[in-house]
């Protein structure tokens, strides 16, 4: 991997932020950071590696943004960017990191709510917009357009970059639903293969632990961070030695990380505390349920149905009905999660590989074998990673036996 590239994935989003937040410039910063990044490649390999590659992408994208300013005669932009520098920090200043700032940013109001997450990721967390229309389940080009829009509306309307301290509660569930945006995007690599991702999850988890520290009254922030290190503690009980998948109630909890766990548990019990339940929290504290189920053998089927049933009401997402519907049907019986299943819109449901993992195995517990055999066949075909196809092309050569629930949804973040 070229020294550039390497250096992209490890400093993207703080260059970003730093040259964004001086030059309240977001689309020209990232053409400024494009183009060090280019002279890099070029230029590395003839003059070699700068000692601090961090610091020579940041000057060479700001020299960019100087030539750009002096062409258009903009005296005042040029002088922010002269004096924006790594380390700077206006005095008083509550954001311990830029990248959190230009979260905030990205989460003002007057950006359109549905672009805000994409922004985000793509802006300060280094996604390409078509990794986050996969993610977010949007067409590539119409993503690619929100964000366009988006970044040409952060210009023309002069949204400020300098947040105020009253503005961070409003925009702070923004802020975190993008960090578990990012976070997720990084665990579905199961196979573990991708050192972005692996990068992406780390990062995700650090900038929740900033969130924390800055909104220590947000119980919203520790449950994202605890639901996060539940995740994270199996991280090396979701795949074998052949590097295939192994579903959360096939995991060995000896392989689990016990301090990640108990950092977890006592997060979720401190958001407790303060009293203010949201989704967040009852997420991790869904992954609390699934880790004791796993570690004593004895699933509290019921808890988990009434936390999946408070989500739904919170939060109905595609995720949180599917796996909702599994839940029920360990408590109501598999017809009773299939008529779950079948009251949502077929459009939402068409291409996402969960749910027909689901409506497979709860066709199985039906005894409605060949319907069971369809439905894998298209969780199979909707299955991008190589761990978990084998995975469902194991359930499905087992049919008639259904004894676990639908791990895919289980085992997901």
């Amino acid at each position: 991997m070229h020294p550039a590239e390497l250096a992209a994935r490890a400093s993207y989003g703080r260059l970003l932020s730093i040259l964004a937040v001086r030059t309240h410039d977001l689309a020209g910063a990232e053409d400024a950071l494009a183009d060090a990044f280019l002279a890099a490649v070029t230029q590395w390999p003839r003059d070699g590696v700068p000692q601090s590659p961090e610091a020579w992408l940041l000057t060479a994208a700001r020299r960019k943004l100087c030539d750009g300013a002096r062409r258009r005669r903009t005296r005042d932009e040029k002088h922010v960017l002269l004096q924006a520098d790594v380390d700077y920090a206006a005095e008083g200043d509550f954001f311990s990191d830029e990248r959190l700032r230009l979260l905030f940013v990205c989460a003002h109001p007057e950006i359109d709510a549905s672009v805000r997450t994409p922004l985000m990721l793509q802006t300060v967390l280094g996604l390409d917009a078509a990794r986050i229309a996969t993610a977010l389940r949007v067409a590539p080009k119409t993503m690619g357009q929100r964000l366009w829009r988006a970044k040409t509306k952060i210009r023309s309307a002069r949204i400020s970059f300098d947040v105020a301290v009253e503005a961070l509660p409003e925009r702070a569930f923004a802020v975190l639903e993008a960090i578990y945006a990012a976070y997720g995007s990084g665990w579905e690599d199961v196979a573990g293969q991708a050192t972005a991702s692996r990068g992406l999850t780390e990062e995700a988890i650090w900038l929740a632990r900033l969130m924390v520290q800055l909104l220590p009254e947000e119980p919203e922030a520790r449950g994202l961070l605890a639901l996060m290190l539940y995740a994270e503690a199996r991280t090396n009980a979701r795949r074998g030695e052949d590097g295939a998948y192994i579903p959360l109630s096939e995991q060995d909890p000896s392989r689990w990380d016990p301090n990640r766990i108990a950092e977890a548990e006592a997060l979720l019990a401190e958001a407790a505390r303060i009293g203010r339940m949201g989704p967040l929290q009852l997420e991790a504290a869904i992954q609390s349920a699934h880790v004791d189920a796993r570690r004593s053998g004895s699933p509290d089927d019921r808890a988990l149905s009434l936390l999946y049933g408070v989500l739904v009401q919170m939060t109905p997402t595609l995720g949180v009905l599917v796996a909702h519907a599994v839940a029920l049907s360990r408590t109501e019986g598999p017809a009773c999660g299939l008529d779950r299943l079948d009251a949502i819109e077929s459009t939402a449901q068409a291409d996402y590989q969960p749910y027909w993992s689901a409506r497979a195995y709860l066709l199985d517990r039906l005894g409605r074998i060949d319907d069971a055999r369809e439905a894998y066949d298209r969780a199979i075909g909707l299955a991008e990673e190589d761990g978990v196809r084998r995975w469902l092309l194991a359930k499905k050569r087992a049919l008639g036996g259904a004894t676990s629930p639908s791990d895919a949804i289980r085992d997901g973040v």
